[in-house]
């Protein structure tokens, strides 16, 4: 069977955990536009600073590990010959219909009384593109993200052309002028853009924090270093690497991010890192290799993980407040609310999965004209970014 048939389960249950770390940030410090903030769960400010300072980083090097991802995925699904049109319709599908009915209940649930020009900015998934910060938020905050994916999946069938040209022997090569591309992304953050505005204690000013992290097509980068890596996988030159040193080193990179400032350790810390463990776990699936983040548990956390992330902001901001306003207790009640709002998003995330994602693929993810493509592998489209 030709490996890029295979199934790659791994690379499903590692969603979850960079959706779990995202929404951990939030969970512990719920921050949104328009004053809509619930209570945090710790009644101590100082164990929630604490707790804020361990997770923050979760929250913005994950949509760094889920560009890397879908830059993989997407070229290991695709194949020569594919038609354009057929492409872009299965992703748009894989993403819209959840993203229309999580902005539809957010402004319908608590979004609408502070959104600026009705949320329209962030349902048509343009409202990264701006730097007014007014607008990052829009009506369901995670999806800021989304305008990015739409870039990345609109330039895709033209990238592909020139990383496909790329000589096996010079792949390497390229990866590492792509992560070269994205430090240099942070040298012109600093010195190129103003330092001012900026919000009091924070280590960017709004303009360089908006280039840096939020603007699509410096994101670009991160989707085109996987798709390399994805090349790399195909022709067989990722190294034999342990699974336990490559989690470590990621366990690492994270803690570095901890310790690095802004704009370095959003992205370039942990570039390096996530490229090695998703070439590493995709290439033990290859060989036959089972793995923990490969069993059927984690792969059905990874299958609801677009859902668990665009819930997220239903849960936090408009469910919490009227089920439980003013909760914040101590250190046990606090962990147990915490615990207990990530098992409701779970749920949230799983039925988003179950009624609307899954029934959009079935029927409107092809057309009814094209016969079904025969079965390939199974990797879930990480569809999945993170919001600020």
């Amino acid at each position: 069977m030709n490996e890029r048939q295979r199934d790659l389960p791994a690379l499903t249950g590692m969603r979850i955990i960079a959706a779990l770390l995202v929404f951990l940030c939030h969970a512990v410090f719920p921050l949104s536009p328009g004053n809509q903030n619930p209570t945090t769960p710790f009644a101590d400010p100082g164990i929630t600073e604490d707790l804020y300072w361990f997770f923050s980083p979760g929250a913005s090097i994950g949509v760094s590990f889920f560009f890397i991802l879908s830059g993989f995925v997407i070229t290991w699904s695709w194949r020569p010959g594919q038609r354009t049109g057929a492409y872009v319709r299965r992703r748009l599908v894989k993403i819209m219909p959840n993203h229309a009915v999580t902005w539809g209940l957010a402004m319908l649930l608590f979004a609408a009384a502070f959104t600026p020009a009705w949320g329209l900015p962030n349902l048509f998934l343009v409202n990264a593109w701006s730097s007014d910060p007014n607008y990052w938020g829009g009506a369901n905050m995670p999806a800021w993200s989304l305008c990015s994916e739409i870039l990345f999946y609109l330039l895709f069938p033209l990238l592909i052309i020139p990383i496909r040209k790329i000589a096996d022997n010079r792949l390497w090569l390229w990866a590492a002028v792509t992560v070269a591309a994205m430090a240099l992304t942070c040298v012109a953050t600093l010195t190129l853009l103003p330092a001012e505005p900026r919000f009091p204690g924070e280590p960017l000013a709004l303009p360089q924090f908006w280039f840096m992290y939020m603007f699509p097509p410096v994101r670009l980068l991160e989707f085109v270093l996987g798709m390399i890596l994805a090349r790399i996988v195909i022709q067989g030159r990722f190294p034999r690497l342990g699974l336990t040193p490559v989690a470590l080193l990621v366990v690492i990179a994270y803690a570095g991010t901890l310790i690095v400032p802004s704009p370095w350790s959003l992205t370039l810390v942990t570039a390096v890192p996530f490229a090695l463990a998703i070439g590493a776990f995709a290439t033990a699936n290859l060989r036959g290799r089972r793995t923990v983040l490969g069993t059927r548990p984690m792969v059905w956390l990874g299958n609801v993980s677009f859902g668990f992330y665009m819930t997220q902001a239903l849960v936090l901001f408009w469910l919490v407040p009227t089920v439980l306003p003013g909760a914040s207790y101590g250190v046990v009640g606090g962990t147990l609310l915490v615990i207990g709002l990530t098992a409701v998003n779970v749920v949230a995330g799983w039925l988003l999965y179950k009624l609307v994602e899954q029934p959009a693929m079935k029927h409107w993810s092809r057309s009814k004209k094209t016969p079904p493509p025969a079965p390939r592998h199974r990797v879930e489209d990480p569809s999945v970014g993170v919001p600020a």
